[in-house]
């Protein structure tokens, strides 16, 4: 039997406006200021580590000015000529659309994090009491079941939770035929495609559906907010890997900004948020000690004793799907079909249920 936690989330998406000291453009040209372009997950994460960088040299004085949305649509806007200075995805490959723009250096994913610079899991969310027993992914393509998840058209953590969904399958002694078959069962459950992750968690609350594939961190950080809903760590899910960047023309504090994301304090406010820090050496688990945290620390956590469970078989990039990006999986699961190359997987799937244009 999976854990089945109690968790809260977020009711509302966060105003744009929320880091400390920002204003309501959407860029700026002004030196001594950030302007950050992200998906909406980790707004408050990210408000908690702006007001620590103001206390250092490095940030005083820095201001921030903020757009967040579904990862996929940031992404493309930056591209079109939204302005950014730091960028913080949900998946790689939203950078590396930046990157083949000319936008983004294409060393940015160099190094030991890999350009991650937040992480955390995919899990199954249930109504109060979990009435539908739901313990692992077969459960959720029961007859009746409904599922709330983004579209992977716009949304970058649909992305996570389907190669989590295909994975489950594959990486635990299954075919892609029967992948295939499991995804096509799965989006026929689907009773709604929201444009984000955030958007997700909101038709959830408002009463749609049985079953939320999200983050951890969303359920840890809204449970700060006082509204519940359980959640289930399948016995199979998957590290997902949020990278951040800085593009070629970015302010002059931005580079210290993206230390400083990198870093034990900022990692240390991730942690705080519901996010597990990047671990390079232990994808998944948190060091405690080296942030300088106690895991009671973590407010909203289900076990203040263990905030971050361990999984039983957490599956990565790296090591199940030819990463560290996404090139082995991004054409085959999601390719849009156009310019005469194949459907993906995933979306062919979307496609069978009838869902494509919800």
């Amino acid at each position: 039997m999976r854990p089945s936690i109690r968790a809260a989330a977020a009711a509302s998406v966060v105003s744009l406006l929320a880091l400390a000291g920002c204003s309501s453009s959407a860029g700026s040209t002004d030196a001594e200021s950030i302007s950050i372009v992200g998906f909406a997950v980790p707004e408050t994460a990210n408000k908690a580590i702006a007001e620590e960088f103001a206390k250092t040299p490095e940030g005083e004085g820095v201001t921030f000015t903020t757009s967040y949305g579904a990862s996929g649509d940031q992404s493309r806007a930056v591209a079109d000529g939204l302005p950014a200075d730091y960028v913080h995805l949900s998946v790689a490959s939203d950078v590396d659309r930046l990157v083949d723009a000319g936008l983004v250096d294409e060393t940015w994913d160099d190094g030991p994090d890999k350009g991650i610079v937040s992480t955390s899991i995919v899990v199954l969310g249930v109504r109060d009491g979990n009435p539908k027993d739901i313990q692992d992914w077969d459960d959720l393509i029961k007859p009746g079941v409904e599922i709330v998840t983004p579209n992977p058209a716009s949304s970058g953590s649909a992305r996570w939770n389907a190669l989590a969904a295909w994975g489950h399958v594959t990486q635990n002694g299954g075919s892609e035929e029967e992948a295939t078959e499991y995804l096509d069962k799965l989006f026929a459950n689907v009773v709604t495609l929201t444009n984000s992750g955030r958007d997700a968690t909101t038709a959830f609350l408002g009463g749609t559906g049985d079953v939320l594939l999200a983050y951890e961190n969303e359920a840890i950080l809204a449970s700060q907010s006082g509204q519940g809903f359980e959640y289930v760590i399948p016995e199979t899910t998957l590290l997902i890997e949020n990278p951040g960047a800085i593009l070629n023309d970015a302010s002059a504090p931005s580079q210290a900004w993206i230390d400083f994301v990198r870093g034990p304090e900022g990692q240390k406010q991730f942690a705080l948020t519901g996010f597990r820090p990047v671990n390079p050496d232990a994808p998944g688990e948190v060091d405690f000690d080296a942030l300088g945290i106690e895991p009671g620390d973590i407010k909203g956590a289900p076990d203040p004793a263990d905030p971050f469970p361990a999984v039983h078989h957490l599956l990565t990039l790296e090591n199940d799907f030819g990463g560290p990006g996404w090139d082995g999986v991004k054409d085959k699961l999601f390719g849009d079909g156009k310019d005469g190359a194949p459907l993906g997987i995933v979306t062919e799937s979307i496609e069978k249920s009838g869902k494509a244009s919800e």
